[in-house]
């Protein structure tokens, strides 16, 4: 007789546990709720799928059809000549270079695709194609225009007279936006930066000829059997990161500022629970401000605010995820609803009425998630779309931009009714000031009447401020959701070191309570408390989102141009920071600050331990070369430590790192300074 065989029992999916999975108590509240609900997420997904091991050590090849080739690392490291090919020959240090350089590609990509759209936008404002975008801050497209060679006055029979504003407006568009393809040359912006940092990437041959142009070499580089030599490989990257930072994210900050002002500090509100259970709920998700302006300003109209009452809504709530958040908020005090782990929480409240997005970081599981709630999922950009047929595609046209944000609000205010009766909130949110630039720099720290960096850079000299860091960049869900960002930055500022943030890094710090001036006193140390207290602002600065990184670059050149630290970024206490880093935009950013003379330090981990002589490379001959160099360090602690020990590093090499007497000036004194 033949035994029946029986089925063997399924094991229970393992799941994440929500307070090893984030340190914020909303995010652990609806992990758990998720979970109830079984629903998963980016955190359970993360404890079933483990990252491929030789893929993290930076090593294996697939850019031809021989391969995967793969080349782990020999157990006890290598010992003599390191003989790993893959079949065509290549070497680790090829094979991790070549991945290294495709990732400044495709970063560099994404950001300058966001610059080319914004430009774009802007020329057809200059040319008056489009009526819902106007010129919201004339001062800073005059800035701007000598480095585009537009001239702002001209000559009228011997007498200097200003251009028309639209002829501007028309020159700097067509200069910015030829930027990506021209012919000859070099990029505009380049000579914004420091002068000796302009020679050193003159003299090392990287300067960037045109955006685009880089980015294809580096794909034409990096194909089967083209560049096997490292060190140029990463000569090319630096060249292509470069027209990232200095390039295209630069063009596109700048000219969002001018359509639609540049941020000056405001207060907000951040955390899920910014969200109302009687408001009709709107989310806009993703990098791209063309169409989320528009949301802002279809959100306030009369029209659908009536609109939402007639449907039994008490008025509509919009909130932001991801770098959208930051541009709404940085201009208009729209708060955010979360950082880039949390958009599928918000969707899993339930209140959610209508989640809407453009392009970079959006997940694709917001479908699945979407399908168990009312939630209308709306994609709106052309080169973004969903399979799931769930998703609705509206797609965004500048030229008709506002009628396409009353659509989708509108669209989002019918949903309302569709909701269920199983909303779950979370109640925790915070107040921060956000909204700080290079120009808002100045003035707080510099006094309406100085108008430069001159107090900063005297704070940093007397030593009641000891740097400056710039702390960026994502989350990682192979990391403890905001842990590393948090961590980091309270460490930074308990030693006196202030903190310029972006991106999802800057969200963070908002939800945690780090963007207010009272933060001064609880977190930091005595000089930078004092200096925040005297000036009332945070030790936290809020820059804006990933692609406004340019700002910390350019306020790096005001501080070396206010005198008094160094001729050079590389000569700054300053040192860069993107510790929950997971995108390849952050290895782009990474790289151009590295090339502009900026110590960079990453958490989690670098693609590059298989590779010893090529991580050497990016760790210690940079710095000869630029001045700038990378690093790495899981560990929040020691990584804010290694920052702090390169910030006195450069303090030591500027003779500022003795403590210098306090001296009370008198008139007298303030005159022979030319300060009266």
């Amino acid at each position: 007789m033949v035994e029946a065989k029986t089925k063997p029992v399924a094991k229970a999916p393992k799941l994440a546990n929500p307070r090893e999975a984030s340190i914020e108590p909303s995010t652990q509240e609806m992990i758990a709720r998720a979970q109830q609900l079984g629903i998963d997420t980016v955190f359970d997904r993360a404890v079933t799928m483990k990252p491929c091991a030789i893929g993290l050590q930076g090593i294996c090849c697939k850019n031809c059809a021989m391969g995967p080739c793969r080349l782990p690392l020999p157990k006890g490291g290598i010992e003599g000549e390191d003989t790993r090919k893959g079949l065509c020959g290549a070497t680790a240090n090829t094979i991790c270079a070549r991945n290294f350089a495709r990732m400044v590609a495709a970063g560099t990509s994404a950001h300058s695709d966001h610059g080319r759209g914004v430009a774009e936008t802007f020329l057809a404002v200059a040319r008056k194609e489009t009526k819902d975008y106007t010129i919201k801050d004339p001062a800073k497209l005059i800035q701007i225009a000598p480095y585009f060679d537009v001239a702002t006055t001209v000559e009228v029979d011997g007498e200097t007279m200003d251009r028309e504003l639209d002829e501007i407006a028309l020159g700097v568009a067509e200069a910015a936006v030829a930027e990506f393809g021209k012919n000859g040359g070099t990029l505009a912006y380049l000579k914004r930066a420091p002068q000796p940092l302009q020679e050193k990437w003159k003299k090392e041959g990287v300067e960037p000829r045109a955006i685009d142009r880089e980015v294809v070499e580096v794909m034409h580089r990096t194909a089967m059997g083209v560049d096997q030599d490292y060190k140029n490989l990463t000569k090319q990257a630096t060249r292509c990161s470069l027209a990232d930072g200095w390039g295209g994210a630069m063009i596109g900050t700048d000219l969002q500022d001018v359509m639609f002002g540049s941020p000056t500090p405001l207060q907000a509100e951040a955390n899920l629970g910014v969200m109302k259970e009687d408001h009709v709920n709107v989310i806009v998700h993703g990098h791209e401000p063309l169409l989320s302006e528009m949301i802002v300003a279809a959100c306030q109209s009369q029209e659908n605010l009536e609109y939402a009452k007639s449907k039994g809504a008490k008025g509509i709530q919009l909130s932001g995820i991801c770098c959208t958040a930051n541009e709404i908020l940085q201009r208009h005090g729209i708060p955010p609803a979360g950082t880039f782990l949390q958009q599928e929480l918000a969707i899993i409240t339930g209140a959610c009425d209508a989640m809407v997005v453009d392009v970079q970081c959006i997940f694709q599981n917001l479908a699945n998630v979407a399908k168990c709630f009312h939630t209308k999922l709306i994609t709106t950009h052309p080169i973004a779309k969903m399979e799931q047929e769930n998703v609705i595609h509206i797609e965004f046209d500048e030229h008709h931009a506002m009628d396409d944000a009353n659509k989708i609000v509108k669209m989002a205010i019918d949903n309302f009714t569709e909701r269920g009766a199983d909303v779950m909130i979370p109640q925790h949110k915070t107040t921060q000031i956000a909204g700080f630039g290079v120009e808002s720099i100045r003035y707080h720290l510099g006094g309406s009447f100085r108008g430069d960096y001159y107090t900063l850079n005297d704070n940093i000299i007397n030593g009641r401020i000891r740097g400056i860091a710039g702390v960026v960049g994502c989350n990682n869900a192979r990391t403890k959701h905001n842990e590393e960002h948090i961590t980091l930055i309270k460490e930074l500022i308990k030693n006196d070191v202030i903190v310029l943030t972006t991106g999802c890094s800057a969200i963070a710090a908002g939800i945690h309570g780090l963007l207010t001036p009272g933060a001064a006193a609880v977190h930091c140390g005595p000089g930078l408390a004092e200096v925040c207290e005297t000036v009332g602002i945070p030790p936290v600065l809020h820059l804006g989102s990933c692609v406004d990184n340019s700002r910390i670059l350019l306020a790096a050149t005001e501080v070396v141009k206010a005198g008094g630290l160094g001729d050079d970024i590389c000569d700054l206490p300053a040192a860069g920071s993107a510790p929950e880093w997971m995108s390849e935009k952050a290895i782009a950013i990474g790289q151009y600050f590295v090339s502009s003379g900026v110590y960079t330090v990453f958490g989690y981990h670098m693609p590059l331990d298989g590779a010893p002589e090529f991580k050497d490379y990016l760790y210690t001959e940079m710095e000869k070369i630029y001045g700038g160099k990378w690093d790495c360090e899981p560990d929040p602690i020691k990584h804010a430590h290694k920052m702090i020990a390169h910030i006195d590093k450069k303090r030591k090499e500027l003779g500022i790192d003795k403590a210098r007497e306090r001296v009370l000036m008198d008139m007298a004194d303030r005159q022979a300074l030319g300060m009266e």
